[in-house]
């Protein structure tokens, strides 16, 4: 298969970014599994004082395991209202928070029944803010590794060493903290988006080894 595939992810990583702007098509896997601890409904935000994981609860399923597809978001708490205090919190006194709040807010202000579309709307929030043109496609069927030419669904991974991924290179930039924390490596998206605005495509383009 020529499309590249990578996981359904909430707010991914800058990796994940760098090679998602370096195509016009993917697909995005929607027939795997669903698993707990990775990227499918977390992200990772630099807070004053630590990196804060920020997850999405989900609803129990009827069976052990679920197909992406169908795990849908549990609200029975307002983690949503939470979510985006803590980010207002850490990125407040960033460069470009202010310019893009309107952008990135109704992601956490809408209530989506299924974990799939608010995935793609917060990859898509994220698309139009900084015009990637990379189109969005959903597999129909579940193909384990080796059946795709480039497959990030394991490569971009919170378990996995940034360093695995031979393609990439993480690119220091100025975030909020970092004359407490040094540079961090492997926030969401929102980080790098926050801090260099505009000049994020820049980023994401010198990410990538050639």
């Amino acid at each position: 298969m020529m499309w590249p595939v990578f996981s359904s992810a909430f707010f991914p990583p800058v990796q994940y970014f760098a090679h998602l702007f370096s195509y016009k098509q993917v697909l995005i896997e929607t027939y795997d599994n669903y698993q707990k601890k990775t990227y499918r409904n977390r992200c990772l935000v630099a807070g004053a004082n630590e990196i804060i994981t920020l997850s999405v609860p989900v609803e129990k399923g009827n069976s052990p395991k679920q197909l992406m597809k169908d795990v849908k978001v549990a609200y029975n708490t307002n983690w949503n209202e939470t979510h985006w205090k803590t980010i207002e919190s850490a990125y407040n006194s960033s460069p470009y928070f202010l310019y893009y709040e309107d952008d990135i807010r109704p992601v956490f202000t809408k209530k989506y029944n299924f974990l799939l579309d608010l995935n793609i709307s917060s990859i898509e929030a994220v698309k139009n803010c900084i015009d990637i043109k990379t189109n969005l496609k959903f597999t129909e069927n579940f193909y384990p590794t080796g059946y795709y030419e480039n497959d990030f669904r394991e490569l971009i991974h919170p378990k996995r060493d940034i360093k695995d991924d031979l393609f990439f290179t993480s690119v220091q930039y100025r975030q909020v903290f970092d004359s407490k924390h040094g540079f961090i490596p492997s926030l969401s998206i929102l980080d790098l988006l926050f801090n260099k605005g505009p000049e994020t495509l820049l980023v994401l383009k010198e990410a990538l080894k050639v």
